[in-house]
């Protein structure tokens, strides 16, 4: 077997159009893994995700959302408006995989994947441009800075749908930990939401030996990580999701001083809107009335960040229905549980019918297995699955687009 070009699980399903160029596409995502961007610095990347997009023969938007990129090509008498989604930005984690295509930028890395989901939508859109099979609209959407920074509310607030109208929406996610190339579609709820509470306690500093003296926001602060538990084990309906993590407590500098404020940075996480609504209001007001307990006072910044990614269940059953004709059941993820990472692509669902789909990775830990948890500093795309999954979204489109 080809480890190239060469899918493990669906190989069969790798259509000859794309067999013929999966070594040029796996070749540009390791271009786009050496030279990686963050959120909104996209610079390099939209320039050739642009630039391959016109050889192809689709009209191309520049700076959508900021760095974003739009191609859209129209065949045949028109019809239906298809939209397809990858997410182009890197993190600041310093890449530690030993690989000959490393990332060449010091403490930048494609720590979760967007050089593989890029390259493998521009390796659809390139059969899709050359060969013109289908009928209606296809708008091929490349967004900036979907960790964390909001890229799919900028590229709405520039008028993408507006601009460029879509009756369907799709986007892929890799995922680690189910064998490479298999696909994998939920109904409903795909990902929790993602917001943050950044609590700022207040006390009054003085010298560690003398605490009566002062108000000591760590021991306040203390019992705020304490309390905000209760809210998720006493409070939230437990059939629902909540999580509320503090990442961060950040205070003094000093063993002998005690000082004058606490920060805590709270991650909160929720798979419904009225879930989320109450995490926030819950969040807030026991912050502040434990901090008053003790002598404090506590400031709440509530970040109000990704929605729930919600797919449409007719979207899903006829994406799933495409995976079936082309895998069979063999090929597809059984009772896919929804997941507890978020993702904006579900701004983009709150204005389009879609879904957003997964693709395993790979399950062995090794080089090239696909195994290694996203955001990880060993974590590497897995190319096995670019030609089945670039496959999938050409029949994905022909399907949608009624080219048969």
């Amino acid at each position: 077997m080809n480890a190239v070009t060469d899918d493990p699980t669906n190989a069969a399903a790798v259509l000859p159009e794309v067999r013929a160029i999966a070594g040029e596409m796996v070749a540009l995502r390791r271009r786009l893994h050496e030279q990686p961007e963050l959120g909104f610095q996209e610079h390099q990347t939209g320039a050739l995700v642009a630039e391959q997009l016109e050889r192809w023969g689709y009209e191309v938007h520049r700076g959508i959302g900021g760095t974003g990129v739009v191609g859209t090509l129209t065949a045949g008498r028109g019809g239906p408006r298809l939209g397809l989604r990858a997410d182009m930005d890197a993190l600041p984690i310093t890449e530690l995989t030993g690989l000959p295509y490393a990332s060449r930028v010091p403490g930048l890395m494609h720590a979760c994947g967007h050089d593989g989901h890029t390259a493998t939508l521009l390796a659809a859109a390139r059969v899709l441009g050359l060969t013109r099979s289908f009928q209606g609209t296809l708008n091929l959407i490349f967004q900036p800075a979907e960790e964390g920074l909001g890229g799919a509310q900028k590229m709405l607030d520039d008028g993408l749908f507006e601009r460029f109208p879509c009756d369907a929406l799709y986007a892929f996610h890799n995922a680690p930990g189910y064998a490479a190339g298999l696909l994998g579609f939920r109904s409903g709820v795909m990902y929790s939401s993602s917001d943050t509470a950044i609590i700022t306690v207040r006390g009054v500093g003085g010298h560690g030996a003398k605490p009566h003296q002062a108000v000591d926001p760590i021991l306040a602060g203390a019992q705020v990580v304490i309390a905000l538990q209760h809210i998720v084990s006493r409070e939230v309906d437990p059939n629902e999701l909540a999580i509320i993590t503090v990442g961060a407590f950040q205070a003094g500098d000093a063993p002998n001083v005690i000082p004058a404020f606490a920060e805590l940075r709270v991650t909160v996480r929720a798979r419904s809107q009225a879930v989320r609504a109450q995490l926030r209001e819950r969040i807030t007001a026991v912050a502040q009335a434990q901090a008053a307990v003790h002598g404090a006072s506590a400031e709440v910044k509530y970040l109000w960040r990704y929605a729930p990614t919600i797919n449409d269940a007719a979207a899903t059953a006829f994406a799933a229905g495409v995976a079936r004709e082309m895998v069979g059941e063999a090929g597809l993820i059984p009772d896919l549980p929804p997941g507890l990472p978020s993702d904006d692509f579900g701004l983009m669902l709150q204005k389009v019918p879609g879904s957003y789909f997964v693709v395993g990775n790979g399950v062995g830990t090794g080089p090239g297995e696909g195994g290694v948890m996203p955001h990880n500093a060993c974590f590497d795309f897995n190319d096995r699955i670019l030609p089945s999954t670039a496959s999938y979204f050409v029949r994905l489109a022909q399907r949608y687009l009624r080219a048969e």
